[in-house]
């Protein structure tokens, strides 16, 4: 795996940062649908979600949406790397990832850090996701933002 080009580099970063506005605009089928031909894992959680409306179905039953229809959060993704391999059509990346959350009930405050370990396939000439893992590092306040509790998540520090 190497750098890849630049046209590459750009599409599978644009998925990233695509996942993260539709969290944060509520937009769960458009998660579902950067999913359509992938699947979503959690550290220290059996099995996956795959597919389109497997993923819609986990966001709507697990995002908690607030009056202007959004979740009130922002989701900052950073430090970014990826391996490209070209002629093979996959690449992977790593990198960490910030909430922030601000609510009526809530001043703005991160509530949620972790790692995303990514993997995506081309297909034609478009990459898409082909495995999302999430690992949660650190919980703080986010009961205005989740509809469970996610501190089972994290080992103890």
């Amino acid at each position: 795996m190497g750098a890849g080009t630049w046209e590459s580099h750009h599409a599978i970063t644009t998925l990233m940062f695509r996942y993260a506005e539709c969290v944060d605009g509520a937009d769960f089928a458009g998660i579902g649908t950067l999913f359509a031909q992938g699947r979503m894992t959690n550290e220290g959680v059996e099995g996956a979600i795959v597919g389109a409306d497997a993923v819609r179905k986990l966001y709507e039953r697990t995002n908690r949406i607030h009056d202007d229809g959004t979740t009130r959060t922002r989701h900052v993704n950073a430090n970014v790397a990826i391996d490209i391999d070209e002629v093979a059509g996959r690449a992977s990346a790593r990198s960490v990832f910030v909430v922030f959350q601000q609510t009526t009930e809530l001043p703005l405050q991160p509530i949620v850090s972790g790692r995303y370990r990514d993997e995506f396939v081309r297909a034609g000439h478009d990459w898409q996701f082909e495995r999302r893992h999430i690992i949660v590092d650190h919980v703080g306040d986010v009961r205005e933002h989740l509809t469970f509790d996610l501190s089972g998540f994290v080992d103890e520090l």
